[in-house]
């Protein structure tokens, strides 16, 4: 079905276009606040062709399009009237605490996942490159690669101010000279010398921490932005508000950053990153366990979104990560899985689509496996969450590691060339060929055959 039929199909189905109070998407789904869910009709929805799936989950409707989803977002938002401020500011209010901050943080890596995962890939290349005597470390076109995979997770800060300003409903540049003041070579090199703890603003402290590749000081600094904005703009005369009300927000809204809420999200983060740190140090079983068992269900209700700023913290801190490696077991395990159930399939048609999302989740997109075919199957399901839990427990026993970034598919395994490759190997082998084991043996062809 061509993207101008589905698009008209998704707004009826959803209860129309006035039913809809915001819209956006992430790498792989559109996501829908409504008005009124009751009006969604998610059987005839399931049906669309060129739909994987769908989710009713926190208060949003999510409706699984594929990698494609951007090129179907474009459509609707064109066929809806709308522009894309209006569509892809995420909704944050009206929403429990946990249901707003997963919005929150999917809302915000979204847009920027792209310019984290090609610069991910390039860095785990260039890893894979370096240990493998390719290219010497010393070398110019080492330098200039470096520079093009680490700029991003180093200005990360800027990225995630930008996008942040969407979902706060503020003024992008502003929420980037945020950023800037984060990232200003006085903070930064006194940060890194080690010399001075604390600057003084007004009899105040600041803290002197080095935000580069952080996460949530910069998300915490732009939500305060975007009330302290409000609030000088609300109150400043209209003949004075083009020059003065952005002075004096900068004034107010960078000295708060670097005072309150950049070393308060920094904070957090440290906890949350000595969090899974205490979960390794107590039991490496335990943290794959955990972990890997919690990851399918996390991507289904699309919930592994907040794992992410805990793997950034973890590079940002430590220069390494222990996470995304078992991400990495989960795709695997989940591709596994529904390799079986392709054997299991007497179907061409249903062969195809199984086959397609397979090949998908080894790639790293594993949303067309989980919501075209896992789901379906309790025991696939079952199966590829044993197997997540297994490689996670694997590699947690090991303490396989992984230096930077990079989107948890087959091709990532570059990164892993050195002292962890022949772990990662077989890790793959032994998530792919649990997920597949268990559910072939526990899926009768009939129950497969039977949809």
């Amino acid at each position: 079905m061509k993207d101008n039929e589905l698009i008209p199909l998704i707004i009826q189905y959803v209860g129309g276009q006035d039913n809809i109070k915001k819209v956006w998407h992430c790498m792989t789904r559109l996501r829908f606040d409504l008005h009124d869910f009751s009006k969604i009709e998610r059987d005839q929805i399931k049906e669309l062709q060129g739909v994987v799936g769908e989710q009713l989950t926190n208060d949003q409707y999510q409706i699984v399009i594929g990698t494609h989803v951007q090129k179907v977002y474009a459509a609707l938002t064109e066929e809806l009237g709308l522009d894309e401020d209006k569509t892809s500011a995420e909704p944050a209010k009206k929403k429990g605490f946990f249901g707003a901050i997963l919005d929150i943080v999917s809302g915000v890596f979204g847009p920027i996942v792209p310019a984290i995962a090609g610069a991910g890939m390039i860095k785990g290349i260039l890893a894979g490159l370096i240990a493998l005597d390719v290219l010497s470390n010393e070398s110019d076109a080492v330098i200039i690669l470096d520079l093009v995979a680490s700029s991003v997770f180093y200005f990360l800060p800027f990225f995630l101010a930008a996008s942040a300003a969407k979902i706060f409903k503020t003024n992008p540049y502003l929420a980037l000279a945020v950023a800037g003041g984060f990232m200003y070579p006085s903070l930064l090199d006194a940060a890194k010398l080690g010399e001075v703890t604390q600057f003084s603003f007004m009899g105040l402290p600041v803290p002197v921490i080095n935000y580069s590749a952080t996460v949530i000081p910069i998300i915490l600094s732009v939500w305060a932005l975007s009330y302290i904005n409000k609030y000088v703009d609300q109150y400043m005369p209209n003949v004075l508000r083009t020059v003065f009300t952005p002075t004096l927000t900068l004034f107010i809204a960078i000295p708060f950053a670097l005072i309150a809420t950049g070393p308060l999200g920094a904070y957090v983060g440290s906890l949350l990153a000595s969090f899974i740190e205490l979960l390794f140090n107590l039991s490496p079983i335990l943290a794959g366990v955990v972990v890997g068992g919690i990851r399918p269900i996390a991507i289904v209700f699309g919930m592994h979104h907040a794992m992410t700023p805990i793997a950034l913290q973890n590079f940002a801190d430590n220069g390494f990560d222990m996470m995304m490696p078992m991400f990495l077991m989960t795709n695997m395990a989940i591709a596994g899985a529904t390799f079986a159930v392709f054997f299991k399939s007497k179907s061409k048609k249903e062969k195809s689509v199984v086959l397609s999302a397979g090949v998908s989740a080894l790639l790293g997109i594993t949303e067309p496996a989980l919501f075209g075919v896992l789901i379906k199957y309790k025991k696939a399901f079952i199966a590829c969450t044993i197997a997540s839990m297994a490689g996670a427990t694997f590699f947690a026993l090991l303490g396989v590691r992984i230096y930077g970034y990079i989107l948890s598919s087959i091709v990532s395994l570059v990164a892993y060339v050195g002292p962890y490759f022949w772990f990662a190997i077989l890790g793959i082998v032994l998530s792919i060929g649990i997920g597949f084991a268990v559910t072939y043996f526990t899926l009768k062809s009939k129950e497969v055959n039977s949809h």
